[in-house]
């Protein structure tokens, strides 16, 4: 199949042989949604941006990688007026506070449902992030062009059956939509190459991580590391996904 913009990434991803092709696209989208929040273009001077990061907001996660970036001024513009929409909608909650009736049963119940307004409100503002938000629908997109790739391109096909798997989080997203996205015959197939693909490259990585403990036997201390060096980050990647290693992503000065 002749490569179009929109599948660039996808062979560009399987072409760099990691762990995980959807942790590097992941990785990539994430830097181009900080590069796009706080670098040069200094999207957030625009009211428009200001308007949805005010009202999105941050997770925790991201407003680390904000600090890491290193743009002082544009986190503080942010904050700024962030802070002047979250005062102004904790104000309002206050005035309409009100709790749910608790039961004597209830009371006895290890998890009891959100039983007042300020805490519904409050899991609402963790629950919403701006790059969050933008990074789960553009990843959807990936999803999608991953299955039209995989229907209509055999060279793709081959370099899915000579990949390393993917992480057990993004693997389990394409176990999802390979159930809509695949006819009863198509998914067969992609479940045969899959599920072994996945074992092997499980078993190879405990494999790895197994033999960094053995190196720290004494009795192998002049034995050859294999592929063990880099095992622990790797391992973890497997298992949860991201880059455990990478260094903090900051602004191009």
């Amino acid at each position: 199949m002749k490569e179009q913009l929109y599948t660039i990434p996808l062979n560009d991803a399987f072409n760099a042989n990691d762990e995980c092709p959807f942790c590097f696209i992941e990785q990539k989208l994430e830097q181009d949604m900080l590069d796009f929040t706080l670098g040069s273009s200094s999207s957030y001077m625009e009211s428009d941006i200001r308007e949805q990061t005010d009202k999105a907001g941050f997770c925790r996660y991201h407003f680390h990688k904000m600090f890491q970036y290193g743009n002082t001024l544009g986190n503080a513009w942010i904050l700024k007026t962030h802070y002047q929409k979250m005062n102004k909608e904790l104000s309002e909650e206050v005035k309409k506070f009100k709790t749910k009736k608790i039961t004597l049963m209830d009371r006895f119940k290890k998890n009891i449902e959100v039983n007042n307004t300020m805490t519904a409100w409050v899991r609402q503002k963790e629950q919403s992030c701006f790059i969050c938000d933008q990074y789960k629908e553009t990843y959807a997109r990936y999803i999608d062009t991953f299955f039209y790739m995989y229907k209509r391109d055999e060279a793709f096909r081959e370099k899915l059956k000579n990949s390393k798997g993917f992480c057990l989080s993004h693997f389990g997203d394409l176990c999802d939509a390979a159930v809509v996205s695949l006819n009863e015959k198509q998914q067969d197939e992609f479940f045969d190459t899959l599920f072994p693909l996945m074992e092997e490259n499980m078993a190879r990585l405990a494999e790895d991580v197994s033999w960094m403990v053995e190196k720290f036997d004494y009795r192998n201390q002049d034995a050859d590391w294999k592929n063990s060096k880099d095992a622990i980050q790797r391992g973890m990647q497997k298992l949860k996904g991201g880059y455990p290693a990478a260094p903090a992503y900051q602004q191009k000065k």
